[in-house]
Order: structure tokens, then C-alpha cells, then sequence
């Protein structure tokens, strides 16, 4: 690994087994190394059910206050309820997982999570119809995220060797993909079967699966120089100076923060539905349109047997963007539905690739006792990333057109991107 940016301590986990080259079709399927690890694929199999369980509870509340108000506008206003509290328990999040056992972080924030859906199944099924006490809700559950997500992201790099981060990522990547394709659909066929308070209560169940997994994780206790620490606003500014002063970090949010402003078109999917894919049909064009990208990722992730073992992390990066960005121009420049589909597919493969690699990277590139900050830092560009980009392109496509402000936003992250790869070497260099 490139050590002119960082140090690392020695891997916890086990070195990987030595073994064969894999021969014939298994080149191309998904590297499932991590998996021989117990305690990863605990952590692993309990996000299978909870990836499709949380996309129950993300319809059942935008559902649920439409139906109460009648408004998308009180919709939106939910989804902002739910940030703030996602990026400011994110951050803390990030200082707290590096202060404290991993493992009993991810139980208390799982259970509240759980408790906090077993609430959400309470309110509906008494019929309160409080778009208040929704909202309140879903800033509790969004916090108690922030809190889990730096922890068990970080706790990767406790479980597996780091020539195995690239797979770990991509079998994790994968089931939250899947999840986003999977659950919204079977949101869909269960409502009008069971009804919604249901949903809210299938979650909640899921995440018990969650808490007995996270409950036979071996202990994942913080260095021995920060069990002594608290974790306040100095930690969290700390963190923030450790992205500073190591550019590769530092480059890798640049590089995410790239392709999700100025190339996530999908608050411009319904004008594109309405307008230029009408004859195709408006229904069918929008579903098209937003399942095109988790499709794709999933579809990466199946595949990344292909580039999982890959070295040179940087080159990596800087390749998925620019693809990605090319992708998402040829999308807008095409008046095919079909075509387009199938280049926002072929974007959400790059993007799968870049998600494996920026996440290799941050738990490669950060000790162990910055880890946790590193991905608080990440759960935070990762939530409001396409919500900026929401307002960019929502913006672009109302002055210039919707398949112009795609095509323009594609372009910009090649150009972004290549200029950040060219002017400093340091991601470029990168490599394990």
C-alpha cells in the first residue's frame, strides 16, 4: 500500500486462505472470500433481511402521510425531518464508534431501531394518522442509523483481511441494492393484502434477526489509546482534520461527491417519463427509469469476482466515475427508453464499482481508531449527496430541459473527475 498518505495497523482478521485461482465462470461471479469468516457472514447474512425489511418501512411512511394529507410537498417535508438528524448522528456516530465496543454500539442502536418500528407498526394500526408523530418518529429511527451505520461499516476491517475489504464491500453493496429492487416491490403487492401497519412490523421483526447476529459478534473494543476518550466535538473536528491531512481520503468523499451532484438524474426521471418517453407510457417509463440503477448495481455486485481483487484502488475509483459519468451522458443524450435504461443500468454497475473501491479505501487507508469517523463522514456524503443533486438537476431541467440537464450533469463528472485525477496524484498512486 501507497504509505506516502497513511499508515495502517496490521489486519485483526485471520490471513486469507491460500487457494487455487478460480477457473472458468467462478472468475466472473461474486467474490464470496469473506464469507468463510464466521463473524462476517453473521454481520452480512443479518443485513440480508433487514436491506429488504428497512425499504418496507421507507414506503410504509411516505405512503402512510400521503394518504393522511393528500400532499407530496408534506412527503418531501418528511424526507428532510429524516436528514438532519441522519447527518448529525452520523458524525457523532462516527466519534462514538471510535470510542467504544462496536459490537454493543450496534446492539443498542439495533434495538432502538427496532423499538422505534414497533412504534411506527403502534400508530398505525391504532389509527393515530399524526403526520407529526411520523415525522417524530422517523427523525428518532434516522438518528438511531447515523449512530449504527459508522459502527458497522467500520467493524468490516475487524473481520477481514484487507486484501478481502474490496469483496466484503461488494457482497455488502449488493444486498442493499437488492434490497431497494426487492423491497419497494414487494411494499407494493403486500399493501393491498395486509395493509400497511403490517410493513411497519415485518421490519420490526427483521431487526430481531439483526440483534441476535450483532449479538454473536465476537467484541469489537476501540484501541487501547482512545478507550480513555469521549466523543464529543473535539473528536468529530478531528476527524475531519485526519480527511484533511490524508488526501486519499480526503479525494475519495471528492470523487462520490462528484458522481452524486452532478450526476444523479433521478429527480428528473418523472419530467423524462412525461415528456420524452410518453409514447412508451408515463408508468411504465418512470418504474423503467428507477429501478435502471439498482438493477445495474446489483448486476455489478454479481459480477465483481471480476474486479474485487483488484490492486490498484485509486485507478479504480477514478475509472468507475468517469464510466459512470459517460453512462448517465448517453442516458440523456438518447431519446430510446430502452437505450436509456440500459445505460443507467451500465451506470449502476460503475457505481457498484466505485462503491467497493471508496469503501476499500476508507478502511485501508484510516487506522482502526479513525475508522469510525471516516464512516460517519461517509454515511453523511452518501445521504445528502443525491439530495443536492436533486435540487441541481431539478433546477437544470427546468431551464434547459430534462434530457440537456442529464447529459450536462454526465459530462460535468467526466470533466470533474479527470481534472481531479490529473492535478493531484495521490488517488492515482493508491494502491494495497
Amino acid at each position: 500500500m501507497d504509505t506516502s498518505e497513511s499508515s495502517t495497523e496490521p489486519q485483526k482478521a485471520a490471513p486469507a486462505d491460500v487457494r487455487a485461482p478460480r477457473r472458468g465462470w467462478r472468475r466472473w461471479a461474486m467474490d464470496t472470500r469473506p464469507l468463510r469468516r464466521p463473524a462476517y457472514r453473521r454481520l452480512w447474512s443479518s443485513t440480508i433481511v433487514t436491506a429488504v425489511g428497512s425499504q418496507l418501512t421507507a414506503v410504509a411512511v411516505p405512503k402512510q402521510i400521503y394518504d393522511i394529507t393528500g400532499s407530496s410537498a408534506w412527503v418531501g417535508a418528511a424526507s428532510l425531518a429524516g436528514l438532519l438528524p441522519l447527518v448529525v448522528f452520523a458524525l457523532w456516530g462516527g466519534a462514538v464508534a471510535d470510542s467504544v465496543d462496536r459490537r454493543k454500539l450496534l446492539l443498542v442502536t439495533n434495538i432502538g431501531i427496532a423499538v422505534t418500528s414497533l412504534l411506527f407498526w403502534l400508530q398505525a394500526v391504532t389509527g393515530l394518522e399524526s403526520v407529526a408523530a411520523l415525522m417524530l418518529l422517523l427523525a428518532v429511527q434516522q438518528a438511531f442509523w447515523g449512530l449504527n451505520a459508522p459502527a458497522r461499516n467500520a467493524s468490516i476491517a475487524r473481520l477481514v483481511p484487507g486484501d478481502e475489504l474490496p469483496a466484503a464491500n461488494a457482497l455488502g453493496s449488493t444486498v442493499m441494492q437488492t434490497g431497494q429492487v426487492v423491497g419497494p416491490l414487494l411494499a407494493g403487492v403486500l399493501i393491498p393484502v395486509i395493509g400497511l401497519p403490517e410493513l411497519y412490523l415485518i421490519d420490526a421483526l427483521a431487526l430481531c434477526v439483526t440483534v441476535w447476529a450483532v449479538y454473536r459478534l465476537p467484541s469489537l473494543p476501540p484501541p487501547a489509546t482512545a478507550t480513555a476518550r469521549r466523543a464529543g466535538l473535539r473528536e468529530i473536528v478531528a476527524g475531519f482534520r485526519y480527511i484533511a491531512a490524508h488526501k486519499v481520503l480526503l479525494l475519495s468523499f471528492l470523487a462520490d461527491i462528484i458522481a452524486m451532484v452532478f450526476g444523479m438524474p433521478r429527480a428528473l426521471f418523472p419530467q423524462l417519463a412525461a415528456q420524452t418517453f410518453a409514447p412508451y407510457g408515463e408508468g411504465l417509463a418512470l418504474g423503467l427509469l428507477f429501478a435502471a440503477i439498482p438493477i445495474g448495481a446489483v448486476v455489478g455486485g454479481l459480477l465483481s469476482g471480476t474486479f474485487s481483487r483488484a490492486r490498484r484502488h485509486g485507478w479504480m475509483v477514478i475509472g468507475a466515475v468517469v464510466a459512470w459519468g459517460l453512462a448517465i451522458t448517453c442516458s440523456g443524450l438518447t431519446g430510446n427508453l430502452w437505450l436509456a435504461v440500459v445505460f443507467l443500468a451500465l451506470a449502476g454497475v460503475a457505481d457498484m464499482v466505485s462503491m467497493v473501491f471508496r469503501g476499500a479505501i476508507l478502511l485501508s487507508a484510516a487506522t482502526d481508531e479513525m475508522r469510525g469517523r471516516m464512516q460517519g463522514v461517509f454515511t453523511v456524503v452518501v445521504a445528502g449527496g443525491p439530495r443536492l443533486a436533486d435540487v441541481l438537476h431539478g433546477t437544470a431541467g427546468s431551464a434547459f430541459g430534462a434530457r440537456p440537464a442529464v447529459a450536462g450533469g454526465g459530462l460535468l463528472v467526466v470533466v470533474l473527475m479527470l481534472v481531479l485525477a490529473c492535478t493531484v496524484p495521490a488517488l492515482r498512486r493508491y494502491r494495497i
